[in-house]
This record gives C-alpha cells, sequence and structure tokens, in this order.
C-alpha cells in the first residue's frame, strides 16, 4: 500500500475531529447503543462492544464517558431503534464511494446522502455498483511514535494471532486481517500493551484512482465533506489516489 498512507489519512480525520470531538462521539455513542442491543453490556462477552471501545479508545474518548455511554444504552435498550445502512456511488471522474450510516429514520439519511453525491457532481448507484471493487478487512495501524518495541516481534505477534498480512511504512504499521479473525488480533495486541492508531473492519480499494482536473478534485472533497458533517454517517470508503 506504498503511497496510500492509511496513518496520514487518519492523522488528518483526527485533526479535524479535534476541532469537532462531538461527530466522532456521536458516531461511536451510536455504535455502542446498537452494540448492547445486540449483545449485551458486558465488554468481555460482546465483541462487537469490545471493538467499539476499541475504536473509543483510539479516538481518545475518555473512559468515563465510554462506560456512561454503555450503561445509558444498557438502560435505553427498548427505545434503541438506529439501523446501519449502505450506500454506493460514483463521484467525479469515476471514483468509487461507499457511504457506511446507522440512523433513526432511513428517508431523511437518504435525501442528505443523496444531496451530497448530486453537490459535488456525482450520482447514486445501486446496491454493489462499486463494493466489489473494495476488500472488506481488519485494519489496524500502529504509530511507530508510540511503539517502543521490535518490527519483527510485533510481526510475529500479530501473524501469530491470526493475521494476514503486516507492512511497515515510514510513520506506522499496517496489520491486515480477515474480518472474522480482527477480533482475536486485536485483543492480543491489547494483551501486549500495544498501542494502536487506529482498529476497525474497513473497506480497502483493490485499486486506487487519481483525479488530474483540480474541478474534480474540488467537487469530490464537497462530497466527502457533506457526508462527514452528517451525523447519521459512520463512514466513507473511496478508492481516490490522493
Amino acid at each position: 500500500m506504498s503511497g496510500h498512507s492509511k496513518f496520514a489519512n487518519i492523522k488528518h480525520k483526527k485533526e479535524k475531529n479535534d476541532a469537532a470531538k462531538g461527530k466522532i462521539f456521536t458516531i461511536i455513542g451510536r455504535e455502542l447503543a446498537v452494540a448492547v442491543k445486540e449483545g449485551g453490556p458486558d465488554v468481555n462477552n460482546n465483541f462487537r462492544l469490545a471493538a467499539v471501545v476499541a475504536k473509543a479508545k483510539a479516538n481518545n474518548m475518555p473512559n468515563d464517558t465510554i462506560e456512561r455511554g454503555i450503561k445509558k444504552a444498557a438502560g435505553d435498550v427498548g427505545n434503541v431503534n438506529y439501523e446501519y445502512v449502505t450506500y454506493e456511488g460514483y463521484g467525479p471522474g469515476g471514483i468509487a464511494i461507499i457511504v457506511d450510516a446507522l440512523t433513526d429514520n432511513k428517508n431523511r439519511t437518504a435525501a442528505n446522502v443523496r444531496s451530497a453525491f448530486t453537490k459535488g457532481k456525482g450520482s447514486i448507484g445501486t446496491q454493489g455498483c462499486v463494493s466489489f471493487m473494495f476488500d472488506k478487512k481488519g485494519q489496524i495501524i500502529i504509530d511507530r511514535e508510540e511503539f517502543d518495541g521490535d518490527g519483527d516481534e510485533l510481526m510475529m505477534t500479530a501473524l501469530d494471532a491470526g493475521a494476514e498480512d503486516f507492512s511497515e511504512e515510514e510513520d506506522s504499521f499496517e496489520i491486515i486481517t480477515d474480518p472474522d479473525a480482527f477480533d482475536g488480533v486485536r485483543e492480543a495486541l491489547e494483551k501486549a500493551g500495544i498501542v494502536m492508531a487506529s482498529a476497525e473492519v474497513t473497506m480497502i480499494p483493490q485499486n486506487y484512482v487519481a483525479l488530474s482536473g483540480e474541478e474534480e478534485v474540488k467537487n469530490l472533497q464537497r462530497t466527502l465533506d457533506l457526508l462527514e458533517e452528517d451525523d447519521d454517517v459512520q463512514a466513507v470508503y473511496t478508492n481516490w489516489d490522493e
């Protein structure tokens, strides 16, 4: 994945979120609510909840905020009506875009997502129109500055726990897993005391597409900004070669 530093993207997003933590905390709060509703409030017996908690910690959500979120979700289980929806489409230059949302009003979310595509000169497509261009994988990023150990030992820890691939970038380590093996690998790293900059199941492009025109870049960025500002949107994946 040389030339496509996921870690650089993570740092960029975190810098943006530092100015608007309400957005990322809203996203995680909804995920906590759904995870608790589906599997209960015990992190040790709810893999999905454990994954959300790991995501919360990676985004610097305070422990007491996480605990309050879980307790609140446990008390409101009957009132949690969020559901996951996914939209697929194309941005300028044929850039593939996948939008994951968690919403209590699908009509509102669909209208907002469609508007974001339209304002960026893109278009919503049918389910499956671009997802075949991506692979669903567990992805763990470790900041080199936060890791004092040996890279080879880190690789062996990850591979022994079930990781598929391990790669080194100038500023980070990247671990790729099958989605089903993600929790086991993440837990192994946590037990080893390894700090993770990001740990999530994500959609990784099989190939990246570059945009040559400034207008195309401007329009695509407009779509992405509008999607990121929408509280219903949990994640946005593209094959844009930035």
